[in-house]
């Protein structure tokens, strides 16, 4: 028996029929037309791997990490296989066997735990980002060039970034937002977790969802010590970093004393409602984890919980949403963020075609693997463009980016915008 097999669970393993109902879903096999490029062809080398029959090489690897992780599989799979949990798995096979051959690279070992890992060093990328933009170094790079110094896909998503808040924009936060007007009596208090590229990048988007939840009577803490979500690691075979981080989280919010939390971004949100599978073989921590992820809810879900929004700004536009995979297949949250999208009024709300096939953001794998990106991005922008919308809405900062890469690329930014569903609904609250 191999070391693999002890990793991987060979129960759901075996719950694969390779039916094949999972083909059609998936955005890499879709493009390929590779079995090894589909979740069933996946599980049949991790199956060759876990039982010895196969090395852990760089095809395999390859193959591992050209999945996008949308997790659209497991919405089709009649089965019920949590696909998620393996891909992750095989990762960590992955990283575990490079890290004994001494193969990981040092640009990795910096980014998973020197770099997402601490706050305040993402805290300080935010600070590089605004001062680049602020003195128009940026700008100046796109004009003249300079920016292809940088690996093309970096250069490339860079365009996408909007305006990144000020250091002293983001130190005038105020840790507490109190409930609005009259529904100051006894309130929902609420911890938001921020999320480390979000509130870097997207600052504004956690300060219109604070504001938000204000309004719909709910005390909103920005809670401190909160660290990053863990998402990225588990995806990318970190587990052990990701443990680690959903610890640190799991005590950030109970010293905390919320009622509930909420975060805004669904990747995040996938990650932190997984925590008590992470940890369900901790005694120390298995109780506190399965707390934690009874009271974490995605905002989308959260408002819908709530008392309706007072909307009083018409929103004379044509309006449709784009599903982030990890909040409609890991969460299970469709319906909530169309319905809000809905009441706002003048709002002409049209559905969007294959609304839940990913973007081809997907973490960091427009950076990774930036050309497939590309080509499922292409796609998706087919389908906005016969919608025909002014404003594409998404509830996920990847996603986000990606689809105002997919307007650029596609030649509409002139006609259409892409903007977070929180953002949206703060246009339209009068605060």
């Amino acid at each position: 028996m191999s070391d693999s097999l002890n990793k991987f669970d060979m129960d759901e393993i075996l719950n694969c029929m390779h039916c094949g109902f999972c083909l059609p879903t998936c955005p890499t096999f879709q493009q390929t037309g590779l079995e090894t490029y589909s979740p069933r062809g996946r599980i049949a080398l991790m199956k060759g791997v876990a039982e010895g029959k196969l090395p852990v090489d760089a095809e395999f690897e390859q193959n591992m990490y050209a999945c996008l992780g949308c997790r659209a599989c497991e919405t089709a799979c009649p089965a019920g296989v949590q696909y998620g949990g393996l891909i992750e798995t095989a990762r960590e096979v992955v990283e575990d066997t490079k890290k004994r051959q001494g193969k990981q690279s040092f640009t990795r070992k910096m980014t998973f735990k020197h770099l997402f890992n601490h706050p305040k060093r993402m805290q300080a990328v935010g600070n590089v980002l605004w001062s680049l933009q602020a003195t128009g170094l940026q700008k100046f790079a796109d004009r003249t060039g300079l920016m292809r110094i940088l690996p093309r896909e970096m250069a490339e998503m860079q365009t996408a970034v909007g305006k990144v808040a000020s250091p002293s924009q983001r130190k005038r936060r105020q840790q507490v937002v109190k409930a609005a007007g009259s529904k100051k009596g006894n309130p929902l208090r609420v911890g938001l977790f921020t999320g480390c590229i979000m509130d870097v990048v997207f600052y504004e988007t956690n300060q219109a969802t604070a504001r938000l939840l204000a309004k719909a009577g709910c005390e909103v803490v920005f809670v401190e010590q909160q660290a990053c979500c863990g998402a990225l690691h588990a995806h990318s075979g970190e587990k052990r970093e990701a443990v680690e981080l959903a610890k640190r989280n799991i005590v950030a919010f109970e010293q905390a004393g919320v009622d509930l939390m909420v975060n805004n971004a669904g990747g995040c949100g996938a990650a932190l409602k997984e925590y008590h599978h992470w940890l369900a073989d901790d005694a120390e921590w298995a109780a506190r984890a399965k707390d934690f992820v009874a009271k974490m809810r995605d905002v989308n879900e959260l408002l819908a919980e709530l008392p309706p929004l007072e909307i009083t700004k018409p929103l004379n536009a044509r309006v449709t949403y784009q599903d982030s995979c990890h909040l409609a297949h890991g969460q299970g949250v469709r319906n909530q963020p169309r319905e809000l999208i809905r009441q706002i009024p003048g709002v002409e709300y049209v559905e969007l075609p294959f609304a839940d096939s990913c973007c081809g953001s997907a973490g960091i794998y427009n950076i990774t693997n930036f050309d497939m990106s590309m080509q499922i991005l292409d796609d998706k922008m087919n389908h906005v463009k016969a919608t025909k919308p002014d404003i594409v809405v998404t509830a996920n900062p990847g996603c986000l980016l990606q689809m105002k890469k997919g307007i650029a690329r596609a030649g509409l930014g002139d006609v259409m915008e892409a903007v977070h569903v929180v953002d949206l609904l703060d246009r339209v609250v009068e605060l």
